[in-house]
């Protein structure tokens, strides 16, 4: 299943060369939510790899843009210890409409690619 989010463009980092044939590449977004009167901002890590390194270039600091991305999880296990990790791997991002200028993401959004039909009953006990 593919997300999508919209935000301001706040970092791009240098593409690090992980194995002789990996590579990745991490971006952050800059996003904010009103709850309760009070604006939360978020900052979210994306990474992008392979020939995918390359699809941040186009876009500015300070750009707003939208990130389509799938959720990626794995299992990590040295020396007896356990950890988990989860990625969000980008593969395609399109401008969301210029320059932001409020000093926040100014339209931010979180939305599944797919979302549930309308009459889904939402059963969620929250």
């Amino acid at each position: 299943m593919g997300f999508d989010i919209t935000g301001k463009l706040v970092a791009k980092f240098d593409t690090v060369q992980r194995t002789e044939t990996f590579k990745t590449r991490e971006f952050v977004i800059e996003t904010s939510e009103e709850i309760n009167g009070r604006t939360i901002t978020n900052y979210v890590k994306f990474q992008s790899v392979q020939d995918r390194t390359t699809v941040i270039d186009r876009f500015s600091i300070g750009e707003l843009v939208k990130v389509h991305f799938n959720i990626r999880g794995s299992k990590w296990e040295k020396n007896g210890n356990t950890n988990y990790i989860t990625n969000l791997d980008a593969w395609r991002i399109e401008s969301a409409g210029g320059q932001s200028n409020n000093g926040g993401s100014g339209n931010s959004a979180y939305q599944p690619a797919n979302p549930a039909p309308s009459d889904a009953v939402d059963d969620l006990p929250f």
